[in-house]
C-alpha cells in the first residue's frame, strides 16, 4: 500500500525518474551556471549535452529517484512482452559523468532571485536554468484510487508500481468486460491508453479466449486519434477486430471491491453509467509538476509558459524548459523531447553568445501506435497535426519493420545515444533513417 500511496506524490518526467558524477545533500547554498530540474529523459540529456557546451563542473541536476525508467516500453510491459526489470536503471549509471547530482526533490523556484529550494532546505542558485519536471500523475481523483491498485483485474501502464498489475490481469482473463480508459485532462503519450487495447485483444485470440471478450475503449475525447490520416486506419483495425470505442466517456470512479467503474458521459452532464469489468486499464488524469503551477513560471493552466519556437521562457530569458511539463501546444511524447533536445541546446548555445536564437521547433512528435504483437502504425506530426513523415511509404499502415524498431531499437538508441545528447534532433526517426541510408 505505501507504494501505491507514492502514486500520488512524485511526478513522471519525459520518459521517465555515470560514473564519477557527484552528488550532493548539504544544506549550504550552492550556485552553478546551468542548473537543470528533473532527472528524466529531458534532464538527463540536457545535462550531457550542457556539460559538453560548458563543463560538467558547472551543471547540476536535480534529481530525488534513485531510478530512472524508460517509460515508452511500460505499454509492451503491461502486455508481457518486456519485462519491468528491462525498462530501468540507476539514475547514478545516467547521470553524466561530473555533472553534480543533487539528489532532492524541488519544493520551490524562485526565476526573480534566479534561485531553488529543495526539500530538505537547500537553496542552489544559477545563472541559466532548464526545467524537465515532467508532469504529475493523478491517480487519486479517481474515486477509489490508489487504493483499488491492492484489488486484483486492475492495472495501470503508467507507474511502475502498476504496469505489472496490468499483465496479471491480462494473464487472469477469463470472460466478461476487459475495459482501457482516457481520461480528461492533457495526458502524456496519448497513444498508449488505446496501444494497450490493441496488444490485449492480441494475446486474447492467442489464448483462445477473444469470443468470451468484450472490449471497449472509453474516452473523453471526441475521437480515437487527433491526426485523421491515422485515425482512420485506427478505426478500420478497431471495425475489424470488434473493438468498442466509446467516446466522450471519462472514468471517474473504480469500485475495485465490485470489479465496477463509473463512467461520466462528458456531453450529457450528470449522466452516468456502470461498467462490470474482468479487467480494467486505466490511464489517470495528469496535470502540470506543482512546483511550477505555483511559481511565477506558470501560465494560467499551470504549465511552463515557453515560446514555442525556441522554448525560452516568456518572461525569463535565462529560463528553458523541454519536455511534459511545457506549454508546448504538441503532443507529449518522448520523441517530441528528443527533438526539442537538440533545439534548446541550439538555443541555449546562441544565448550564452548574446545572440538571438535563430533554430525554430515544428512541433515534431510521434506515436509508434502499437496494434498487436508484432505490427505497429507510425504517427509523426508537427504543430499543426500536418503529418511529418520519416520513411518513403505509408505510415498509417500497420507494418512488422516499425514494431521491431519500437520494440528493440528505440530503447537500445535512448539508453545508449539519447540520454548522453549524442541523439535527438528536429525528427529523431527522420534522423536515424537518414543514418542508416549514409
Amino acid at each position: 500500500m505505501a507504494a501505491l500511496r507514492r502514486l500520488t506524490q512524485y511526478p513522471t518526467r519525459g520518459i521517465a525518474v555515470s560514473a564519477l558524477h557527484t552528488s550532493s545533500h548539504t544544506s549550504a547554498k550552492q550556485h552553478y551556471k546551468m542548473l537543470v530540474l528533473g532527472g528524466g529523459s529531458g534532464g538527463i540529456s540536457m545535462g550531457a549535452r550542457m556539460k559538453r557546451m560548458i563543463g560538467a563542473e558547472n551543471v547540476a541536476v536535480v534529481e530525488p529517484s534513485e531510478m530512472h525508467y524508460y517509460q515508452p516500453i511500460w505499454t509492451l510491459v503491461g502486455a508481457g512482452a518486456k519485462t519491468a526489470a528491462s525498462s530501468g536503471r540507476t539514475t547514478a549509471s545516467v547521470m553524466p559523468s561530473g555533472v553534480k547530482w543533487v539528489k532532492s526533490k524541488v519544493q520551490e523556484i524562485n526565476p526573480d532571485t534566479s534561485t531553488v529550494r529543495t526539500d530538505d532546505g537547500t537553496e542552489l542558485s544559477y545563472e541559466y536554468l532548464i526545467v524537465a519536471l515532467g508532469m504529475q500523475l493523478h491517480y487519486e481523483k479517481i474515486k477509489g484510487l490508489p487504493e483499488g491498485f491492492e484489488h486484483p483485474k486492475i492495472g495501470s501502464n503508467y507507474s511502475i508500481q502498476t504496469v505489472e498489475k496490468t499483465w496479471k490481469a491480462l494473464q487472469n482473463f477469463k470472460e466478461g468486460n476487459a475495459v482501457f480508459t482516457f481520461p480528461n485532462t492533457p495526458v502524456k503519450c496519448a497513444g498508449a491508453p488505446q496501444k494497450i487495447m490493441y496488444l490485449s485483444d492480441a494475446f486474447l485470440r492467442k489464448t483462445g479466449k477473444r469470443e468470451k471478450a468484450s472490449i471497449m475503449y472509453n474516452t473523453s475525447l471526441p475521437v480515437l486519434f487527433g491526426i485523421k490520416k491515422y485515425a482512420d486506419s485506427l478505426w478500420d483495425i478497431v471495425k475489424r477486430r470488434d473493438l468498442q470505442v466509446n467516446l466522450r466517456q471519462n472514468l471517474i470512479e473504480v469500485r475495485a471491491d465490485r470489479q465496477e467503474a463509473v463512467f461520466e458521459n462528458l456531453d450529457k452532464p450528470g449522466e452516468t453509467k456502470v461498467i462490470e469489468y474482468e479487467m480494467l486499464h486505466v490511464t489517470p488524469p495528469m496535470g502540470p509538476s506543482l512546483v511550477i503551477k505555483g511559481s511565477p513560471l506558470a501560465d494560467e493552466a499551470g504549465w511552463l509558459d515557453v515560446n514555442k519556437d525556441t522554448l525560452q521562457h516568456k518572461r525569463y530569458p535565462n529560463v528553458f524548459g523541454i519536455g511534459d511539463c511545457t506549454n508546448l501546444p504538441t503532443a507529449k511524447t518522448g520523441a517530441a523531447v528528443a527533438a526539442q533536445s537538440a533545439i534548446l541546446k541550439r538555443t541555449i548555445s546562441k544565448v550564452l553568445k548574446n545572440e538571438k536564437p535563430d533554430t525554430r521547433y515544428d512541433g515534431y512528435t510521434s506515436c509508434p501506435l502499437i496494434t498487436s504483437y508484432s505490427t505497429v502504425i507510425l504517427a509523426e506530426f508537427d504543430y499543426n497535426g500536418e503529418p511529418l513523415e520519416t520513411f518513403p511509404f505509408n505510415q498509417a499502415k500497420e507494418r512488422r519493420l516499425m514494431y521491431h524498431m519500437k520494440a528493440d531499437l528505440m530503447p537500445h538508441l535512448y539508453w545508449h545515444g539519447f540520454l548522453g545528447g549524442l541523439w535527438g534532433g528536429p525528427g529523431p526517426y527522420r534522423k536515424l533513417f537518414h543514418l542508416g541510408m549514409k
